[in-house]
């Protein structure tokens, strides 16, 4: 089950590592230069009925394996060209902590919507909602995640990002705990001065605070990320326009067609006197069709959530990213008959070909608000909207907060000047003041 889990999450370039270790390991599987190996291969291993959800459903029991089954899949990744990603680390440690199945629900679910710097930005009233879980339960979910290993990951902002850290140290009491928790803006700004005179401390001594605090990491998820790692992107679908129908196509350009290597299989059917060889055969045998299996499940799921995606999405395709629409993972799972765990699981680090672009998968998922004429728009395009104007305004009087409310509203969309002070944290544009160019 969680073999074929990790399949299901695992991003093209990791799981082009998985396939050529089994290849390694297992004599009896082989790479098919011809036609794909016959479904017929496949009776009696698999119910016709089994799905992912099934593994994943509300009845998913969180993995409880032995410590020598641990120590198995730590070679196993531990041995990988690339390492683990971020979310697949994080699912392993939460295995370890916690045994109660809504619980580690919701804490795959927010594991699955952690950006690459390690932290959230998806909403938890959000999460409730698309979970049918209460915001307590959820709030406990995120503690737990926050508990895990790198320290502050799962943060929602950089004040929480770097609290969790010194939490992490024991230093809850200390002067640098006090100073981003009360002073970080006065921080950013550099006065210390000013914090060492409302802290009642000598300026040296927020200096030597300043100096611990510079030790924290503002982006707990970037030591899953390299130099090398980024550069490469591998597809794993990709749409193309096919008279007046966007279709949706399986990228296999990386990914091997597998089939079980004939000779060894006839030796199975032979009356040989060695027991031992012929049930080492028959386990290497149920490995390999376990394997094309999944990735067979894998294929399907990913085709089934994008081709969703891409009916949800028609106008962003059509029209491009400004007519990209709110859209939730739980409508996805509705539509293609799923858990919404299994959508997060398959969108997980996948990459899509479009005419706009490649998009990661998750790109297409939004919350969103509704404009005056009733039309939803989505936070995507209300990000772009907050960009495009700042890209516009008089460097010599950059727009405010308020300005880029007003000028929203003027274009049918209301919303409060802290959410637009929100977008344009999380588009790392700095305040109107400290844009200005005299």
């Amino acid at each position: 089950m969680q073999h074929s889990l990790t399949i299901l999450q695992a991003p093209a370039v990791e799981l082009s590592t998985i396939i050529q270790q089994e290849l390694l390991s297992n004599p009896l599987l082989e790479i098919s230069e011809d036609k794909p190996l016959e479904d017929q291969s496949l009776e009696g291993l698999f119910d016709e009925k089994e799905k992912w959800y099934d593994y994943l459903g509300p009845n998913f029991e969180g993995a409880q394996r032995s410590i020598e089954d641990e120590r198995k899949r730590q070679f196993f990744f531990d041995s990988q060209v690339v390492p683990p990603s971020m979310a697949s680390e994080l699912s392993r440690q939460l295995s370890l902590v916690c045994s109660d199945n809504t619980l580690l629900q919701a804490a795959q679910y927010i594991i699955g919507n952690l950006d690459e710097r390690g932290y959230l930005n998806t909403e938890l009233e959000n999460i409730a909602h698309e979970l049918g879980l209460t915001y307590d339960l959820v709030e406990k979910a995120l503690e737990l995640v926050q508990s895990l290993d790198p320290p502050g990951i799962a943060a929602r902002n950089l004040s929480e990002c770097l609290l969790l850290q010194l939490k992490a140290l024991g230093k809850e009491d200390s002067l640098e705990f006090r100073i981003i928790s009360e002073y970080l803006t006065l921080l950013e700004k550099k006065k210390l001065t000013e914090i060492a005179k409302q802290l009642k401390v000598s300026l040296k001594q927020v200096q030597e605070a300043v100096e611990s605090i510079r030790s924290l990491n503002p982006f707990p998820g970037s030591k899953y990320r390299s130099e090398e790692k980024e550069k490469i992107i591998q597809v794993d679908l990709m749409v193309v326009k096919e008279a007046q129908d966007w279709k949706v196509y399986f990228n296999d350009e990386f990914m091997p067609r597998l089939r079980i290597n004939h000779h060894y299989e006839s030796l199975l059917s032979k009356n040989d006197k060695d027991p031992s060889l012929k049930n080492y055969l028959k386990e290497k045998k149920r490995s390999g069709l376990f394997l094309i299996k999944c990735l067979r499940m894998r294929e399907n799921t990913l085709l089934k959530v994008a081709e969703a995606i891409v009916h949800c999405q028609k106008d962003f395709f059509d029209s491009g990213p400004h007519a990209l629409r709110p859209l939730t993972m739980s409508e996805i799972a509705q539509k293609i008959n799923v858990h919404e765990t299994t959508v997060s699981r398959a969108i997980a680090n996948k990459y899509i070909k479009t005419p706009h672009g490649i998009f990661e998968l998750k790109y297409f998922f939004n919350s969103g608000f509704q404009k005056q004429t009733g039309e939803f728009v989505a936070n995507q395009t209300i990000k772009e909207a907050i960009e495009r104007l700042i890209r516009n305004e008089d460097p010599k009087s950059p727009l405010s907060d308020q300005q880029i409310v007003e000028l929203l509203a003027k274009e049918g969309i209301k919303m409060a000047r802290r959410t637009v002070a929100k977008y344009r944290a999380h588009l790392k544009i700095l305040p109107s003041h400290l844009r200005r160019i005299s």
